[in-house]
């Protein structure tokens, strides 16, 4: 591997660089130069130790190792040296389990807890168990400008951030919650690397101006060069499995990977990820985020497919949101109809290939023979709450009626759900856009970018991203909606019993005003039935008391859980008396 291999009192310093003719290393204040082979690559040994910090000396720069495992001074400061084998693992015996049965939570390492840490998601791990996830998502952790940020600005993808606690907190976190019985999925951005603290570029061809992306040019997996940085990349994802017993990563926004190779970076990634699971016997889940729709994502290689786990599939949420917020602008302005939360339940996908007024082009693709479980559905994200002006969740802008009702949907759906940190509880603080980039040019760059980015919907009020208070004010506060709380406590207790281990297919359908959902879709085990009343005085439904699962009537808002018998009929829709 390249960085800095320890071997006993040695430490053995690999590096690709063919830019350079020449390369030194500083290690601790001593100097020695390396040797460079005929591919770009200079290596050499040294006496060092884990906890000894080195740069390179290109010229008259001192810069951090493209393969920094630790950088403690931050993105622009020297590398300091990890023993991988050092930290003492107890979870031998973990091996993961099947993406089946994955409830996956989603949270931001530095905003989840009031300490900001690794070790701050530890002392809340024993609520997220309680509450029925099963599998922790963490926002990306590689090393990242300044000490507050998404981490989708990440500049060393090897590097784990040193504000959250370093190799040794990511560690610890990943043991714990193997030992609580929760899975660790980790978001990784292999689509573009942030500016600040990105020298990837002075030691060799990581980058093409061929395509662009919203983020500048993007990563080169085609072009002169681009053979080992695509093993940079894949190398990279093996890292976290290996080093950090990580259960699955999360690709983000793969629709900006642009790759016309024989085999796609994405579909080399996956195959490597899997092959090394069968060889560690671990089951190890590789999600993507993507806006295409594309089915090729998830089917198999052996059928021309990228062999992916799951998929982000955004429609389910936009139908959602846009129906009981009934906001139309930007990407809100294809939903809206309560046809597409059922069409999104039924299929997956709801744009199939139809235009997409947004995008001024057709969209999607037909999820045929797709399982329903591999599409990853949510309610509330990082994008979707933090994308907003001001951070809004969805419990800031619908009645609790509501938000109950689209978590009933969501948490019984047959598709893998997502909840965003706090959903649970109906978390009171926002959840906003924070950088903390030391570069002025960037600084208003940030700023003037952010009030661009919401010019379609609408929004005026946007809160500055370089500002400490913006940061604060999106840290949980966990004081917790405790009826809330028990719903979603509730609704995956449900979910364990009777849709996890179903045959994960549905049937929903409207019906008179009501949301009607039958799970599984032949012989159905329950009844879900959500009725939008917008206020409306009601009484008590007719239905027998023995078949009632769980039930909410608040804020207009009726949602209704029956028990089935395990035939091919189900129960007739709820009757509500007239006024």
């Amino acid at each position: 591997m390249f960085g800095a291999n320890v071997a006993s009192d040695k430490v053995e310093f690999r590096i690709w660089a063919p830019k350079l003719h020449q390369l030194s290393v500083d290690v601790n204040g001593a100097v020695f130069e390396l040797d460079r082979s005929n591919a770009g690559i200079f290596s050499g040994t040294t006496n060092a130790k884990a906890g000894d910090r080195y740069c390179y000396l290109v010229g008259d720069r001192r810069l951090p190792d493209p393969v920094s495992r630790f950088l403690p001074e931050g993105v622009h400061g020297r590398t300091e040296i990890v023993d991988p084998d050092g930290f003492a693992w107890t979870d031998e015996s973990w091996a993961g389990f099947a993406f089946s049965e994955y409830v996956i939570y989603e949270l931001h390492v530095g905003t989840f807890s009031a300490e900001g840490t690794f070790d701050g998601v530890i002392g809340k791990l024993d609520h997220l168990r309680s509450l029925g996830v099963t599998a922790i998502e963490i926002m990306p952790v590689a090393g990242f400008p300044g000490e507050r940020n998404w981490g989708y600005d990440g500049v060393s993808l090897f590097a784990v951030q040193a504000s959250y606690g370093g190799p040794e907190g990511l560690k610890r976190v990943v043991n714990a919650a193997h030992r609580v019985g929760l899975a660790v999925v980790l978001d990784v951005v292999y689509n573009h690397l942030g500016a600040e603290g990105n020298y990837l570029r002075e030691f060799g061809p990581y980058f093409t101006d061929r395509y662009h992306t919203v983020w500048g040019d993007a990563i080169n997996y085609d072009g002169e060069g681009s053979e080992q940085v695509r093993k940079y990349v894949i190398e990279n994802a093996l890292y976290w499995i290996r080093e950090y017993h990580i259960d699955g990563l999360r690709l983000d926004a793969i629709q900006a990977i642009y790759d016309s190779s024989k085999t796609h970076i994405i579909k080399e990634l996956v195959s490597g990820v899997q092959e090394f699971a069968r060889g560690a016997n671990r089951q190890i889940a590789v999600i993507a985020e993507s806006d295409q729709n594309d089915r090729n994502l998830i089917l198999p290689a052996n059928e021309a497919g990228f062999g992916l786990d799951a998929v982000w599939s955004d429609d389910f949420h936009h139908s959602v949101h846009t129906f009981l917020t009934k906001e139309n602008r930007g990407y809100y302005q294809d939903y809206g109809e309560p046809e597409k939360i059922v069409k999104a339940l039924n299929e997956g996908f709801v744009f199939q290939g139809q235009h997409y007024r947004f995008w001024r082009a057709s969209r999607g693709s037909s999820p045929g023979g797709i399982p329903l479980l591999r599409h990853v559905f949510c309610i509330q994200n990082h994008d979707q709450v933090g994308n907003r002006c001001t951070g809004e969740r969805l419990s800031h802008l619908v009645p609790r009626g509501a938000a109950k009702a689209a978590a009933a949907l969501l948490l019984l759906a047959p598709e893998t759900p997502l909840l965003f940190m706090g959903e649970e509880y109906a978390e009171p603080a926002p959840f906003q856009f924070f950088t903390d980039y030391g570069d002025k040019n960037l600084q208003e760059a940030v700023v003037e970018g952010r009030k661009k980015e919401f010019e379609d919907f609408g929004w005026e009020e946007t809160p500055n991203p370089q500002d400490p208070k913006t940061f604060a004010r999106s840290k949980l506060t966990w004081n917790m909606d405790q009826d809330m709380l028990a719903w979603y406590k509730e609704l995956l207790e449900l979910r364990r019993k009777f849709v996890t281990h179903s045959p994960r297919t549905c049937r929903a359908r409207l019906s008179e005003g009501k949301i009607v959902v039958e799970v599984p879709g032949q012989n159905a085990e329950i009844v879900l039935t959500v009725r939008f009343l917008g206020g409306r005085k009601h009484t008590e439904a007719k239905e027998s008391a023995e078949h009632v699962l769980l039930r909410t009537q608040e804020d207009g808002y009726e949602t209704v859980i029956l028990k089935c018998e395990r035939t091919s009929q189900v129960l007739p829709p709820i009757q509500v008396a007239a006024d």
